[in-house]
């Protein structure tokens, strides 16, 4: 038997060790310590920027001040714990996007992948020709072929340039989704079906510009054995969030972890996000109080989402899951991903990522093996 070589990623410049991004978990749960803790192991650490200034003490008075003050903080604190590949994740759909942005380029991450939207109109394209002209790497996340090959396009058209990469995440993912309620368990939305198209789309733009476009899967990748199989399928690596929170690193309280520990799968529920979308979150509580119509008093310093309807909504979702991160599950509530119920133990990064890479080269062995028993049976 042949050994069996881990691949590495690949986008632009930027070469890992190991195929893994870590998922950006907002709000204030893949911070600096989380981030770093992947990207010295080989993989791509990620800073959620969403809601990462509400524990500055002026988040009320100064909620941009506060936003940068804090994004600024946890980029230096991650550069000084690693010298790896270090990210950041935008939404799209924030009121502060442009300001985010140029944060993110004075810092100087490494790359930037855009969530929560499709950055197609003149502003925020204009903005992220910013993040172009700083040579930072910038990979946008979408649920479709369809809406990739837009942005694709549209970039193309403004700027003579694509993106530098492209995650699909499929419907299995842990918190917001790009999928109405009815797709969620529709098979023909499964992330399966959602790569090959995406992968499809990408080879038009990669002959047009002559360079390697990677497709990277994410949304219920949960083991060695999961990634091998998408890597198998032709993307050239995944994405994984709720994986890295039951990890001494994270940056998320130990409730907040533990709350991971004892969830059972009937825990895992789908919500109406305040935002207007679908969530997938661990049933507690809080929830159930939403759920009866019981309104929880918040006040808004600054619509941080286009899409939040705050005079209307039950509950502010960015100071729920704030207390979640802290522990204070009572007023709040954690995002979780589809397969996080099987989740029996904190452990450390590295032995995260050493067990999934095991599990990758098993994966790997196995599928030569039925290689060559099918050989010997043919012959």
């Amino acid at each position: 038997m042949k050994s069996i070589n881990i691949p590495k990623l690949k986008i632009g410049n930027l070469e890992t060790k190991i195929p893994i991004i870590q998922g950006g978990m907002g709000v204030g749960i893949s911070l600096s310590s989380l981030a770093s803790a992947v990207a010295n192991e080989g993989g791509i650490g990620v800073i959620a920027t969403v809601g990462i200034g509400m524990l500055e003490k002026d988040f009320y008075t100064d909620f941009l001040q506060a936003e940068e003050r804090a994004l600024r903080r946890e980029i230096r604190k991650a550069r000084k714990l690693s010298n790896g590949i270090i990210g950041a994740n935008i939404m799209v759909a924030l009121t502060h996007f442009d300001r985010i942005v140029k944060t993110v380029v004075e810092e100087k991450v490494d790359i930037v992948f855009l969530s929560a939207g499709l950055p197609l109109t003149v502003p925020l394209t204009m903005t992220l020709k910013k993040l172009i002209e700083s040579n930072i790497k910038v990979v946008p996340k979408v649920s479709s072929a369809r809406a990739g090959n837009i942005i694709f396009k549209r970039w193309d058209e403004r700027f003579n340039y694509i993106p530098d990469g492209l995650v699909i995440e499929g419907p299995l993912s842990g918190g917001h989704q790009g999928f109405k309620k009815e797709q969620l368990n529709n098979p023909d939305y499964a992330l399966e079906n959602l790569l090959p198209q995406a992968l499809e789309m990408v080879k038009f733009w990669e002959d047009k510009y002559g360079k390697k476009i990677p497709v990277i899967a994410a949304g219920g990748i949960f083991t060695g054995n999961d990634i091998y199989k998408f890597m198998k399928m032709g993307a050239s690596g995944v994405k994984m969030g709720t994986r890295f929170v039951a990890t001494y690193e994270c940056d998320a309280d130990e409730k907040f972890k533990q709350a991971y520990i004892n969830c059972k799968k009937e825990d895992i529920v789908i919500i109406d996000s305040p935002v207007g979308i679908p969530a997938r979150v661990i049933r507690n509580k809080f929830i159930d109080d939403v759920n009866k119509g019981i309104k929880k008093p918040f006040k808004c310093p600054l619509r941080c989402l286009r899409t939040c309807k705050y005079p209307e909504t039950p509950y502010c979702i960015a100071y729920a899951l704030t207390n979640a991160k802290l522990g204070h599950l009572e007023n709040g509530f954690a995002f979780i991903g589809a397969k996080g119920y099987r989740i029996k133990e904190i452990t450390t990064v590295k032995k995260l990522i050493n067990d999934l890479m095991t599990e990758y080269k098993e994966a790997a062995e196995e599928s030569e093996l039925q290689k060559g028993e099918d050989k010997v049976n043919i012959a």
